[in-house]
């Protein structure tokens, strides 16, 4: 099985120029804790992520706490007073050293890197470009129906990527928190949804992508101020 059988392809991106008040936007909006940063030409600059943002607002030896809780402080130093005072840009506050993966490498040696690196996802690329972004959890949803057939067919490929089309035309859901596994005849989805009618919703939509196919639904249910899933 490979990254690109794996990855969450509908990424959510910043430019360079993004200022910092819109990717906490994005993070809140999106339930995610890191963003890839692509300039003008496709090409994966940098990664915003949570840890980058808490670096900017917190002591370097003041008790760590989530930025979020600083978010919502309103005590003069929250996070949002800082970035309407500062004004700052992804490019000031991005990782600009970081990890890629081509999309045809194997998940075993992707969830080798992220191990060794202690990160939490890394960008997948295509000829340079991005093409998706794969993390710890999408690698744990792959390796857990790897052992059934080691690699999808050209076929369930075909129906992955039918799926995921199918749910990127379902009103409200957001699929940059929804995967798609198929091996074995069976397409499992993984993912968070905010509750039983987003998830019967999918099913529906993926059943009917599927037609004759099995659907495995393996959703969960984000929390009130749930994020950090998927990327």
């Amino acid at each position: 099985m490979l990254v690109k059988d794996v990855m969450t392809k509908k990424v959510v991106t910043v430019t360079p120029e993004t200022r910092i008040e819109e990717i906490v936007r994005l993070f809140l909006k999106h339930h995610i804790s890191g963003v890839p940063v692509v300039d003008e030409a496709g090409a994966v600059a940098g990664l915003v992520s949570e840890g980058d943002l808490m670096r900017r607002v917190a002591d370097a030896d003041a008790p760590r706490r989530s930025w979020w809780l600083e978010l919502f402080a309103g005590d003069g130093t929250s996070a949002a007073d800082y970035v309407k005072a500062h004004g700052r840009q992804a490019r000031d506050v991005m990782t600009r050293e970081m990890i890629t993966l081509p999309e045809d490498t194997p998940v075993g040696r992707a969830a080798a890197v992220l191990e060794k690196h202690r990160i939490k996802r890394i960008p997948v690329l295509r000829d340079g470009k991005l093409v998706g972004i794969v993390s710890r959890s999408n690698l744990l949803q792959g390796l857990s129906v790897a052992s059934v057939i080691p690699e999808p067919s050209a076929d369930e490929r075909v129906i992955r990527a039918r799926i995921l089309e199918a749910l990127a035309d379902v009103p409200g859901i957001q699929v940059s928190l929804v995967n798609v596994v198929v091996n074995d005849g069976v397409a499992s989805i993984y993912g968070m949804v905010e509750n039983d009618f987003e998830a019967n919703t999918i099913r529906l939509a993926a059943e009917e992508a599927v037609g004759e196919g099995k659907v495995d639904i393996q959703l969960g249910r984000l929390p009130a101020w749930g994020y950090g899933y998927g990327i």
